[in-house]
């Protein structure tokens, strides 16, 4: 196990203005979550993922930092520490486009029940499957805001777009004109394809990119340094590839986004593109977990945090997931708590019962994707974490 490089600086300050100092247990982390680590260890040895970051806070504190493994399988390759940025894949939906949604909602410009077209009409040109676009279909018209937010829309969940286009703007012309799956508000379906439409109907609302506008309204005010949509070339020596591209791009994938879609569409993208560390996303829990200072109102918080009533059975809040059974927040989550994962192996779920977050950020995708043993790693992290905390009181 190798310690992350920035503990030592976490111990004399943490999350700087935004935390009171971290409790002395972080001195002790390596005995207090002996066996979460040991979890985490053991997956590396297993090659579950070549290596990890994780952040934990707890009661306003940081108590977990830790970095281990390296950027791939190879001995030489770079020990990953607590400076090294990972691929947020999905996570981006939440840390950077559901908080802009937040954002734009508490200053009146965004209503939830807005329907789509008003504000991207290119979204009601589309025909139903089968069908020429010439013929419409009117069920686009009912779709809102809040369904895509709900992924309650209609729309499924993911499209390999990116094999019949080339730009960014046939890209969201694609996704804008991807036939319904189901009638708008009957079911809950994870998608990839609404939180684009999303994405393009935040751009228009706030009259600017979604990089730029999170940069100065989430990242910067909350201190997350390291935090970014398209990583410049000089930063690549700290980020982990994701994968060796052999059939799309045709070259190794290292510090540019993973998500294939995302990447045509220039890398900043709604559904992901996000570059973070595991302390910068503890910045952000531990801004969630206080209401929202300094970026939102406790009210805006609970709102979107909240599980949706429908469509019935529905685990999904406003951007955010929520635990269900057999989650990968594990057993202890509250039924208040909210979270997110990202296909590259990265969560974070956050419980303001707790008052509990936990990061873990894993490059789980190389080499190529096909590996899903974090899928049981996960769970059982969380779990430890969890009963580490409690046996610590």
């Amino acid at each position: 196990m190798i310690d992350g490089a920035g503990a030592d600086s976490l111990n004399s300050g943490t999350l700087g203005s935004f935390a009171p100092p971290p409790l002395p247990v972080f001195e002790q982390q390596d005995r207090i979550f002996f066996s979460a680590f040991s979890i985490l260890d053991a997956a590396v040895a297993d090659r579950v993922f070549p290596g990890s970051s994780i952040a934990v806070t707890h009661r306003g504190r940081v108590v977990g930092l830790r970095a281990l493994g390296r950027f791939n399988y190879d001995s030489d390759s770079p020990l990953v520490t607590a400076d090294t940025l990972f691929d947020l894949a999905s996570v981006s939906k939440v840390v950077a486009t559901t908080t802009a949604a937040m954002i734009l909602y508490e200053r009146g410009l965004l209503d939830l029940d807005a329907r789509v077209v008003g504000i991207v009409p290119e979204f009601g040109k589309a025909g139903v499957a089968g069908a020429g676009a010439e013929d419409g279909d009117a069920r686009r018209r009912a779709v809102t805001l809040r369904m895509l937010l709900a992924h309650s829309s209609g729309l499924p969940a993911y499209e390999k777009l990116f094999l019949k286009v080339r730009t960014r703007e046939q890209l969201l012309q694609a996704a804008f004109t991807t036939p319904l799956a189901a009638e708008p508000g009957a079911r809950a379906e994870y998608s990839d394809i609404g939180f684009m439409v999303l994405g393009e109907a935040l751009e228009r609302i706030a009259g600017e990119t979604l990089d730029r506008f999170c940069q100065r309204e989430i990242f910067g005010p909350l201190g997350m340094g390291h935090t970014t949509y398209k990583p410049p070339p000089e930063a690549r020596a700290k980020i982990p590839p994701t994968q060796d591209d052999r059939t799309f791009r045709k070259r190794v994938i290292q510090g540019e986004v993973q998500d294939e879609n995302a990447s045509v569409l220039g890398g900043v993208a709604a559904q992901a593109g996000v570059f973070s560390t595991a302390e910068d996303l503890a910045r952000f829990a531990h801004a969630m977990l206080g209401g929202g200072h300094p970026i939102l109102r406790p009210e805006t918080v609970a709102l979107f945090t909240r599980r949706e009533t429908a469509p019935a059975g529905t685990s999904r809040a406003l951007g955010w997931d929520t635990p269900s059974g057999h989650s990968q927040s594990g057993r202890y989550f509250s039924a208040q708590a909210y979270g997110h994962l990202g296909y590259t192996g990265t969560s974070l779920w956050i419980d303001p019962v707790r008052e509990l977050s936990v990061v873990l950020l894993t490059n789980r995708t190389w080499p190529d994707c096909s590996n899903w043993a974090i899928k049981q790693v996960r769970p059982k992290f969380h779990d430890a974490v969890v009963e580490a905390l409690d046996a610590a009181g």
